[in-house]
């Protein structure tokens, strides 16, 4: 791909081309205002990092995170409803929600500041996919507690791209306005993007009448041989979109073009990988845990969330 045609993918390139040093400068500066931010406003954090006898100024830099403890999805729900918050209550324009097998919620906290980031960080990631002004995105995430329909629904309008807040099920109707509005881009888990694709012909439709270029597919694990298929059927690029409710819905990381890995926004979030056992730093390259600190929230950040997820 020539360096002009790279451009067109990217959304916000005075921050996602720094260099590595510079990145990692402001992850400092911000990883130290964040330790601090919850030190003084989240009890559960003052308390965890008491126990270590651990005071904000002792972290000085990204090289000192591991100093840090970890979080846990229980940590959130001993802290049920709102006990995980950094800012008060009145500062919180939107809540979102994970249900788990214990029945008891995963409750995340936004405010007017975190949903100015979420919408910058769904942007860069449609971006990836070639998403601009001048494209219609058709959103079929479900929209509600799950983050999945909002985030792309915000990442859409930041570029400023048309969006169509289709909403989950209703295959027909899914398809009818895909072909009739002239959807470029869709948003949907991959699965449910292979089934769209399986039901065109038996609609008495074409995908010739369709102009689906690209879409940005997550909120669940897929496959390369998945990948192929859902190409196959929709003629298009589709890439991976990663996010949680917990760290920010979709946008955390996504695929490029390239389709060789996904890109973290480390202006935002900072990741590590352990051993889930061990629970020790692995290097570079190495399969683990996917862990990330959030370094631009105020709602509720999180220190160190082990996401569970193996990559």
């Amino acid at each position: 791909m020539s360096k002009s045609k790279v451009k067109d993918y990217i959304y916000r390139p005075e921050i996602e081309c720094l260099s590595r040093s510079e990145f990692e400068n402001l992850q400092s500066e911000r990883l130290r205002k964040t330790v601090e931010l919850v030190y003084n406003n989240c009890k559960p954090y003052r308390a965890k990092m008491d126990a270590c006898k651990l005071k904000p100024s002792d972290i000085k830099s990204v090289a000192d995170l591991q100093k840090l403890p970890f979080t846990v999805k229980h940590d959130l729900r001993e802290a049920y409803p709102f006990g995980f918050y950094s800012s008060p209550a009145s500062d919180i324009v939107e809540v979102h929600a994970s249900s788990g097998t214990t029945g008891k919620l995963t409750v995340v906290g936004y405010t007017q500041n975190d949903i100015d980031v979420w919408a910058e960080v769904a942007a860069r990631s449609l971006a990836m996919a070639g998403v601009s002004k001048d494209s219609l995105v058709h959103v079929a995430y479900g929209y509600g507690l799950f983050t999945g329909g909002l985030g792309a629904h915000y990442g859409a309008q930041k570029i400023g791209a048309s969006t169509v807040p289709a909403s989950a099920g209703n295959t027909i109707r899914q398809l009818t306005l895909l072909r009739d509005f002239g959807a470029t881009h869709l948003c949907c888990t991959p699965s449910y993007a292979i089934f769209l694709g399986t039901e065109i012909e038996k609609a008495g439709m074409s995908i010739d009448d369709f102009s689906l270029v690209g879409g940005a597919f997550g909120a669940e694990p897929w496959t390369y041989p998945m990948r192929d298929e859902l190409e196959r059927l929709l003629h298009i690029d589709a890439l991976d979109i990663y996010g949680l409710s917990e760290i920010s819905g979709p946008g955390v990381a996504m695929e490029c073009m390239q389709k060789h890995g996904s890109h973290v926004q480390e202006d935002h979030f900072i990741p590590e990988i352990i051993d889930p056992v061990t629970l020790e730093p692995l290097p570079y390259g190495s399969e683990g845990e996917l862990v990330f600190t959030t370094i631009t929230k105020t709602g509720q950040p999180l220190i160190r969330y082990r996401t569970r997820d193996l990559c």
